[in-house]
């Protein structure tokens, strides 16, 4: 994830038929259930042992590191060199990930061989482009290099492993990218460590960069003790890396189950008080001093910090901030990355509002052309990857925005639900220089006088693979809900559910027959939100306040007596000292006077 505010998450609208709302869990779960039921219902959670583990995710159900094809021989060469002074780099990717995987490392190996021999290296974004290049490659061996360690990426970097090679490096792989489909196509290296190799058996494959990296951190440890059990300060600082791999698991947009979430419930909770100066300093910078981190708190202010420096500067100086950077140092690049995100987002404001109107005129958002590829060479690369998701977030299709130099184009993609641009990209390689990435997210290098001949091939798979229906934007929710039933103590237990993200969305409720009781208002700085207060159309019905976040536009379509129902994220208000429950609104409907009476909501 990587947005610069709440904002950018989608637009409100207020258009009912529009959304296609689809529920299941009054299907597998009986209507008179507890609220917290139905919704564990419908995530497929009916198991009374599955919904336990769930709720109260423990650090037991991270699985044993030595399962990872090639980890154990990666950890016993890095030990080995860590413990011989023989010079190591870290090379790790320019995003959040790959800066938090880089880090990982880098504290881990310092805490076990204090005199070990590490370096750092991160690609310029704009200069080299991602991955393992190369160049720098050639560059480190200049510089005496025994072994590299890749993070985040290098599962596909075939010639930078030759290279390697023939320079005497041991290259050692850790990636969770996209694989060949064969062993025998993967890169020539010492050791290539990915849960989802093709020969992997490894029981949970959707790890980020970093929680790959975490997991030799780990593996590390126990071979350094010789022992599962490790020393208390090795056992210390694993819990204390979690913080960064939670960075890691919630900027890449993994999904929040099984180890991921593991990792994002225990890191998250680590990040506020972390030993880590950086760190904490990043925290103080964002605005959260005092603040409990949250999964939204990375996504918008920690995330787009780190990863606006390797977007408008180079990403070594977010390497520097999470690994050695101290006092006035630390405080000095962590406010360096605020200003830095703030020209980006400036940046990125200009190009979206640029790409889209382009994208209408050139009739790619036409129900005939299902993705959108567009380049031009006043956009600044480093920013193209987000605006490319504020695009699918408007016209709901994947979407390649590149910036053109010198007869190439580089540039970024993002996709949605259910279309893999890894594989599309697989099928229309013949017109690309270059790419790389995984379902949701790739990068891609094409010659110029190749784009169109990409583009219309691109555009022919997408409009294979995406029916014309799902270029609506839809959205799901849980359960049907009544107000009695969104009470404090059930909104908190709800809170369970969290640490929420893809594959575990934020709780959602539809509430099927309400009436707007009091004149709706705006808020806010600018009056930029809008403020519902509804009831049920029931005789002694409680009044809920809803929340529509930049809503104020839908002021008048809303008007006092209407009877809608709404789509709501149900949540607790503490401003001012107490705790009352309020819903984020998400999308209503006005109902007309036939369908006012749906029928009695669930109640517990």
């Amino acid at each position: 994830m990587d947005c610069s505010e709440p904002a950018a998450l989608a637009a409100p609208h207020v258009r009912g038929l529009t959304k296609l709302w689809q529920g299941n869990a009054v299907e597998v779960c009986a209507p008179g259930a507890p609220l917290i039921s139905r919704i564990l219902a419908a995530r497929g959670l009916t198991d009374p042992i599955a919904s336990a583990r769930f709720l109260e995710p423990s650090l037991r159900h991270l699985h044993d590191p030595s399962g990872m094809p090639d980890l154990d021989r990666a950890a016993e060469r890095i030990l080995a060199a860590a413990r011989a002074g023989e010079p190591i780099f870290i090379y790790g990717d320019y995003d959040v990930d790959g800066v938090s995987a880089t880090a990982i490392l880098y504290h881990t190996l310092l805490e076990i061989a204090p005199s070990a021999n590490i370096g750092t290296y991160v690609p310029h974004r704009l200069e080299e482009g991602y991955g393992l290049n190369s160049e720098a490659i050639r560059e480190l061996a200049g510089r005496g290099a025994k072994v590299i360690v890749s993070v985040d990426c290098g599962v596909t970097a075939l010639e930078p492993a030759r290279i390697a090679l023939a320079a005497g490096i041991d290259l050692i792989i850790t990636d969770h990218h996209n694989p060949p489909a064969s062993v025998d196509d993967l890169p020539r290296a010492y050791a290539v460590v990915h849960p989802r190799r093709p020969d992997s058996t490894y029981p949970f494959g959707d790890l980020c960069g970093a929680g790959v990296a975490y997991k030799l951190a780990w593996r590390l440890a126990t071979l350094a003790c010789g022992s599962q059990r490790v020393t208390d300060r090795l056992r210390a600082l694993l819990i204390e890396l979690l913080a960064l791999a939670s960075l890691g698991v919630i900027a890449d947009v993994v999904p929040l189950a099984d180890e991921n979430r593991v990792i994002a419930r225990f890191g998250l909770g680590r990040i506020k008080h972390s030993s880590l100066e950086g760190l904490r300093a990043l925290v103080e910078a964002s605005g959260l001093a005092g603040e409990n981190i949250r999964e939204d708190d990375v996504g918008f202010r920690l995330g787009p910090r780190l990863n606006a420096c390797g977007r408008m500067g180079h990403a070594r100086e977010a390497v520097e901030l999470l690994t050695s950077a101290r006092g006035p140092r630390a405080i000095e690049i962590a406010e360096k990355l605020t200003r830095f995100n703030d020209e980006r987002r400036a940046t990125e404001q200009a190009i979206f509002k640029h790409a889209a109107e382009l994208a209408e005129s050139s009739g790619m958002t036409r129900p005939d052309r299902r993705a959108i590829i567009l380049s031009d060479p006043s956009w600044h690369a480093g920013v193209v990857g987000i605006v490319c998701s504020r695009l699918v977030e408007r016209f709901h299709r994947p979407t390649i925005l590149m910036c053109e130099g010198e007869g190439v184009c580089h540039g970024s993609g993002r996709s949605v639900e259910g279309f893999s641009l890894h594989a599309a990209l697989m099928e229309c390689s013949e017109h690309l220089a270059q790419f790389g990435g995984h379902d949701m997210a790739a990068g891609v290098t094409v010659k110029s006088e190749r784009v169109p001949a990409f583009v219309e091939s691109f555009t022919t798979i997408a409009n294979r693979e995406i029916p014309p229906e799902r270029l609506i934007g839809s959205m799901t929710f849980d359960t049907d809900s009544s107000l009695d039933e969104l009470t404090v103590p059930v909104v908190q237990q709800l809170a369970r559910l969290g640490p929420f993200g893809r594959g575990n969305p934020p709780v959602r409720v539809r509430l099927p027959n309400l009436r707007v009781a009091m004149r709706p208002e705006t808020f806010g700085q600018g009056n930029k939100h809008l403020s519902l207060r509804v009831k049920e159309d029931a005789p002694r019905s409680r009044v809920l306040r809803l929340v529509g976040w930049h809503w104020a536009s839908k002021l008048d379509q809303v008007p006092l007596g209407a009877h809608i129902e709404a789509l709501v994220s149900p949540g607790i208000n503490t401003f001012g000292g107490g705790a009352t429950v309020e819903g984020v609104l998400l999308d209503l409907r006005l109902l007309s006077r036939a369908e006012r009476t749906p029928g009695p909501a669930p109640s517990a």
